[in-house]
């Protein structure tokens, strides 16, 4: 250590010692505390259904990242309040569908060795959940009942539900967490159809060329807002 006029040892030698054991300190501590998130992360189940989640909804967005369920979106989007509508009916469709298909999957079609029957059995059981929809919304609202129109019937061969069915099976989720990712994939249909209802709307009082009047503008909407979704990807990975 250098030396004083005095002949004692400089004070800055101790004094860059001690900021160097303080340096360690705080870094062990901030690893402690990383590592006690890490565990809280991955030991936590709610934490891991709410990035399922989001992950279904945002990230992996059934229309905007996979461009599924494109026909309803054009054909019902133009007013907000028909979008809600069946926005919500696909969420529970979604949610149900995605429940049974699990079951009757994991349950029926691997034990018996048919898993090849997947395709054509959760096509009967969406169609069969969305004629049990069709007739509450007859019931309940005869008005949203006229304004779906055709499209109702249609979510029997929306993609998007199926997609969801199907997607699930390369995922290694229980069956909670399948509902959870199901809810999620109907809940992102769902933010996308009020987005562009919305933005639709706002356009609907403006005058268009001609050749951009109807689904053209519409599937120039979507691309714009996909652009803004591609934002998410990659942010969780589960």
């Amino acid at each position: 250590a250098s030396m004083d006029n005095n002949g004692h040892a400089s004070r800055s030698f101790f004094h860059v010692r001690y900021n160097n054991l303080v340096c360690q300190e705080q870094n062990r501590e901030q690893q402690r505390r990383g590592l006690i998130m890490d565990s809280f992360v991955s030991n936590t189940p709610l934490f891991t259904m709410f990035l399922i989640f989001i992950s279904a909804a945002f990230t992996d967005n059934i229309l905007l990242a996979r461009f599924l369920g494109m026909c309803s979106i054009i054909g019902v989007s133009n007013r907000m309040d028909t979008g809600f509508g069946l926005g919500a009916a696909v969420v529970f469709v979604t949610s149900v569908t995605s429940m049974i298909n699990y079951i009757v999957y994991n349950y029926i079609l691997i034990p018996l060795g048919l898993e090849y029957l997947k395709l054509i059995t959760f096509i009967i059981i969406i169609a069969a959940t969305v004629q049990l929809i069709e007739m509450v919304i007859e019931r309940v609202s005869e008005t949203l009942y006229y304004s779906l129109g055709i499209f109702l019937p249609l979510i029997t061969v929306n993609c998007a539900i199926l997609g969801v069915s199907l997607f699930m099976l390369n995922k290694p989720y229980n069956f909670i967490e399948t509902a959870i990712y199901g809810t999620g994939g109907g809940a992102g249909w769902l933010i996308a159809i009020m987005i562009i209802g919305g933005i639709r709307e706002k356009i609907d009082e403006s005058k268009l060329p001609p050749g951009l009047a109807g689904p053209a503008i519409t599937l120039i909407i979507i691309g714009i807002i996909a652009l803004a979704f591609t934002g998410f990807s990659g942010m969780i990975k589960i």
